[in-house]
Formats: C-alpha cells, structure tokens, sequence
C-alpha cells in the first residue's frame, strides 16, 4: 500500500479532533499529558532513544519524518538541543510549530519545524550532530535515498537513530505482504515521501 501526503493529511486531522483519542494513547505509552504522540513509541522507548542520542545542551538534531513533533520536543527539552523537524504532510507540521510555541520558552527558542522531503532535506552537509527518524523509515519507497541523505547531513562522529514497526510473527503473511511492498526495489510509487523541500537552510553549525 502506497500512502502519499494527503493520505497522512487525513489522518494526522482526524487525530487532531479526537482528544480522547490522544489521552488513550499517552496513557497507554505511559506519555506526559502534555506530549502529542504520532507513533507508538512508549515512554521507555523516548527514555532510550534519548540516551542514544547522547546530545549536548546546542548541539543540533534532525528529526525526519517528524509528524507533530511531540518526541523530538520531548527529547530537545530533556537535552537542551536545537531541533529542526521535517515532514512532508503539512497538517502534522502546523500541529508541531502550534505545539512548538506552546512550549517552554527554552524549548520554543531552540526548535523549527518545516515541510520537506526526508530524502532531500536541503540540509547543509554535516550540519547536524544527530538525526532521529521514529516510526518513519518503514513508509520510505526509497529508504536508501533517506539513508544516504542521513550520512551527508551527519556531522563527523553524529549518531543516527531509527525506530520502526516489527512483526511479532514473520510468518505472518500479512508481515511478508508489509515487507515486499516497502523494499524499493518493488515500490509502486517511489515518491510517496517526497513532499515540498524545506525552503530555508538549516542554520546549525
């Protein structure tokens, strides 16, 4: 199944109207009541995710296929680094710069948000000391054009983070259709994560 933007549109939207719906999620992830999740990472997988991340107060990350941009605002909060998150549905990016503003001071002073595409982010060559991509990578026809452009935005020593869905059983052939439709060599439409480029130069060195 190819989902495009619009697809991703519709659906972060329809998330946006049900506030119930998000109080279910943050308690079943055990999330802050403050934090807008678009994944189902739980609050142990953010506690690890940061650690990986091993960011110093200013140091820059990248969230790619950032959706609301609750995580990685968890993770800037928690680690004092600048943030610039991309995502190519432009609904999830007005909920992450609404969201962004409403945070602290700090936290609004140090984080950005655009529409872009993950696979040409318009990013600076090493500008970024990490880059973080939660439950993303799997909806990526072309995920080794996301690698490659990890690689050329990643500063020398930068870490990269990725979390993704996982079958409980791989023999399920609902796991096997998932996978065949998601390697690129077999993608139907390879620009479903394209979107508009991020028009301004990330500003991190």
């Amino acid at each position: 199944m190819s989902w495009d933007a619009g697809d991703f549109d519709r659906w972060y939207a329809e998330m946006g109207r049900s506030g119930r719906r998000d109080a279910m999620v943050r308690r079943a992830l055990g999330l802050p009541s403050s934090m807008d999740a678009s994944g189902l990472l739980p609050w142990a997988g953010v506690t690890e995710v940061t650690a990986a991340l091993d960011l110093a107060p200013g140091q820059p990350l990248v969230d790619l296929g950032c959706g609301r941009g609750g995580y990685s605002l968890e993770i800037a909060r928690q680690t004092g680094a600048r943030l610039l998150g991309l995502d190519f549905s432009p609904v999830a990016v007005a909920v992450a710069v609404a969201a962004s503003r409403a945070a602290s001071m700090d936290v609004a002073g140090r984080a950005a948000f655009c529409v872009g595409d993950i696979a040409a982010t318009g990013i600076s060559t090493d500008a970024a000391d990490a880059v973080v991509c939660i439950e993303t990578i799997m909806f990526a026809g072309a995920s080794l054009d996301v690698f490659r452009e990890c690689r050329r935005i990643l500063a020398a020593g930068g870490r990269l983070v990725l979390t993704c869905w996982e079958a409980t059983n791989l023999a399920d052939e609902r796991a096997a259709a998932v996978g065949t439709a998601h390697r690129p060599e077999a993608r139907s439409h390879p620009g479903r994560l394209r979107g508009g480029r991020c028009r301004r130069q990330a500003r991190m060195a």
